[in-house]
């Protein structure tokens, strides 16, 4: 598969949606052989495995990360991993980008210079968010403002179960997280990734190149709500949170301080508001 060249422009989104399609006929696992050992007898069989890989991340012709994910949306994942390390803020920021599929790696030309810069370039595991330790660094980071009322009970059910049902890849082999974009009730996308930070990544990328606004927009989540993971959010004005899982007391207590609705253990019939109750419905 050839590179190929978005530049941004009026046609910008035709360009992405065609790169999107691409590169979403990756499939984000494989058959492999294997034994099972159950109940005293060893079966052989084959079983989907999921498929972790390594992309190049090269900005402004400088090396910038090795990110290991999963095989899909690049360009959602690299643009994503800017906006969280702050060098793409707005629309205008990011000039042009080139997927080279043959060397995994993917070229971005940005307005301004790549602040992250270092001697070498930083592998970034998928398990292990940014390798910074904790994130806990709000300077820069606006109070997420928006009105009262905005999500009702039915819809946070709704958006935990429409991300449920999604996550096909990981109901065949368990290895992966699941992100997505809700509005009323609604996914607006979805990404599935070996890393939870990686499928985060890859909703916002998606919602930068598709100058999708995000005040009105909640991310929900199949894993728990750590640290790092929640000051993604607020760089992104997302007004609330949601997830099947727990959040952390760190994430929490930023949730707190950042202005953002935090929802946790959503399940069944219910679920735990941790902060900021006032944009839920009742």
């Amino acid at each position: 598969m050839p590179g190929r060249t978005a530049r941004f422009s009026s046609d910008l989104r035709l360009l992405v949606e065609k790169e999107c399609m691409i590169i979403e006929l990756q499939p984000l696992y494989k058959s492999r052989r294997l034994h099972v050992y159950q109940q005293g007898k060893l079966i052989e069989k084959n079983d989907p495995v999921v498929i972790e890989t390594q992309l190049h991340l090269i900005v402004n012709d400088e090396p910038a990360a090795e990110l290991v994910c999963s095989p899909q949306a690049f360009a959602e994942l690299a643009v994503g991993y800017l906006l969280s390390e702050n060098l793409l803020k707005d629309y205008p920021d990011l000039c042009s980008w080139r997927l080279d599929a043959q060397q995994q790696a993917i070229h971005l030309y940005t307005k301004h210079s790549w602040l992250g810069q270092a001697q070498h370039t930083r592998q970034i595991n998928s398990y292990a968010g940014r390798g910074l330790g904790l994130q806990t660094e709000t300077t820069g980071i606006a109070a997420v403002t928006s009105a009262k009322d905005l999500f009702t009970p039915a819809q946070i059910f709704a958006m935990i179960d429409a991300l449920e049902n999604s996550g096909g890849t990981f109901h065949l082999t368990g290895g992966t997280h699941n992100a997505g974009l809700g509005y009323q009730g609604q996914l607006l996308v979805n990404f599935e990734d070996i890393g939870r930070h990686n499928a985060v990544d890859k909703v916002f990328g998606h919602a930068f190149l598709q100058q999708i606004p995000l005040n009105d927009k909640c991310l929900v989540l199949s894993g728990r709500i750590a640290s790092e993971i929640l000051l993604k959010a607020a760089r992104r004005n997302i007004a609330l949170v949601v997830s099947r899982s727990a959040a952390t007391g760190l994430a929490i207590d930023l949730a707190e301080a950042l202005g953002i609705t935090l929802v946790g253990f959503t399940r069944g019939d219910r679920f735990n508001i941790y902060c900021h109750r006032e944009r839920i419905q009742m």
